[in-house]
C-alpha cells in the first residue's frame, strides 16, 4: 500500500516518534523511507556579509547531513535491531522553506504517505496557524500521519 514514505525530520522528539511509526508502516508494506531534513536558509539573505552567509549555509548543510544520517541509523538500530529486511532508508538534505521543500519532495518522489511530528524543535510555532505540519497536512496530495 505505501511504497514510499516521507519522514521529514528536524531531530525533535516528535520527529523521532514519527520515525518509529514510519518504520512500522514500512516494514509491513515493504517500503522505502525517505528521511528528509530541510535547512531553512531564508533568513541568511538578511546577513549583509555574503561570506558569512555562505559559511553558515555550508555549516548548516554539514550539520543537517550528520543529523539525518544519525537519525536514520538510530531508527534502524532502535526499531529494527538493524534487521529491517523490507525497509530501504534514503536520506535527503534540501535547503529552502521547509513546507515548500516537503511538498516538492512529495511530488518529485511519488510519496504515498508522509509521517511527521506534530511540532518541531520550535514548539511555540504550533500555537498559531501556519506551522510546518499544519501547512503540509492542508496542502499534501497524499495521506499525512501526524504523530504526537
Amino acid at each position: 500500500m505505501y511504497k514510499k514514505i516521507l519522514l521529514p525530520t528536524d531531530g525533535s522528539e516528535y520527529s523521532k516518534k514519527a520515525g518509529e511509526h514510519a518504520i512500522w508502516f514500512a516494514e509491513e508494506a515493504i517500503s522505502q523511507i525517505i528521511v528528509l531534513n530541510v535547512i531553512d536558509t531564508s533568513y541568511l539573505n538578511s546577513i549583509p556579509q555574503e561570506d558569512l552567509g555562505s559559511t553558515l549555509e555550508d555549516h548548516f548543510k554539514a550539520e543537517g547531513n550528520r543529523a539525518v544520517n544519525r537519525f536514520s541509523e538510530k531508527l534502524q538500530n532502535d526499531q529494527c535491531d538493524g534487521k529491517c529486511k523490507n525497509v530501504q532508508f534514503v536520506t535527503k538534505i534540501k535547503k529552502g522553506q521547509p513546507v515548500d521543500e516537503i511538498l516538492k519532495t512529495i511530488k518529485e518522489e511519488g510519496i504515498d504517505l508522509v509521517v511527521m511530528g506534530a511540532s518541531g524543535k520550535h514548539g511555540l510555532k504550533r500555537l498559531y496557524p501556519g506551522s510546518v505540519t499544519e501547512r503540509v497536512v492542508r496542502s499534501a496530495e497524499c495521506p499525512v500521519l501526524v504523530i504526537k
